[in-house]
């Protein structure tokens, strides 16, 4: 489907709008907060700020690492189209997660991080998590994915070990209920698992004939 397809067009802003709206929704509410004290946040708006952006962060990766078997299932590689919209999506809303954490968690005492860092194992995983999605972010663009070549590949396999990182930073974050993070490791699992037998089915099928 050439990329001035109307249907494309039309599918590439209904995504747009459906990956914007939790932020929509989040600005909706934080102004409610702030402008007439409501409590459409919870009693600790900051921490719930964070815990939507991070979870909507893990979504979109999830959801981005969904394309690939989806098109493998269906035979649709028009949705290949949509893979580095939902992983920019994905560096948005971890963005925007960090930026909570850094503005209204620490409040501008941003030296902390690195102590914090070191002293809390979630938060170690979560920022290695961030830094590995920044070159992913940077090397989006056509040029780029050109100009690197078969190495723009191998590069965007890192997708893989983030999603291990965010569902680490996740499970480790949460100090009772895992019933959540437990399903994004699950979902996360299904996803890995059906790349690697994809990845040597083929072989087996040689090696039996």
């Amino acid at each position: 489907m050439p990329e001035t397809s109307p249907r494309l067009i039309a599918a590439k802003t209904l995504v747009h709008a459906l990956a914007l709206t939790p932020l929509a929704i989040l600005a909706w509410q934080f102004h409610d907060v702030w402008r007439n004290g409501s409590d459409a946040l919870g009693a600790d708006p900051v921490a719930e700020i964070e815990h939507r952006t991070g979870l909507w962060a893990l979504r979109m990766l999830m959801i981005g690492l969904a394309v690939t078997p989806l098109r493998q299932l269906t035979g649709q590689p028009v949705l290949l189209r949509f893979r580095r919209m939902l992983g920019l999506y994905a560096f948005f809303y971890a963005t925007l997660h960090l930026a909570v954490y850094l503005g209204l968690d620490l409040r501008g005492y941003w030296t902390q991080i690195f102590e914090e860092i070191v002293k809390r194992p979630y938060i170690t995983v979560g920022f290695a998590a961030w830094l590995l999605l920044v070159p992913l972010a940077i090397t989006s663009t056509q040029g780029l994915m050109r100009r690197l070549g078969r190495r723009w590949g191998q590069l965007h396999k890192l997708v893989y070990a983030i999603g291990v990182l965010a569902v680490l930073h996740f499970w480790w974050l949460v100090k009772s209920d895992i019933r959540e993070p437990l399903l994004y490791a699950a979902i996360l699992a299904v996803l890995l698992g059906w790349r690697v037998w994809k990845r040597f089915s083929p072989r087996r099928t040689a090696a039996t004939r």
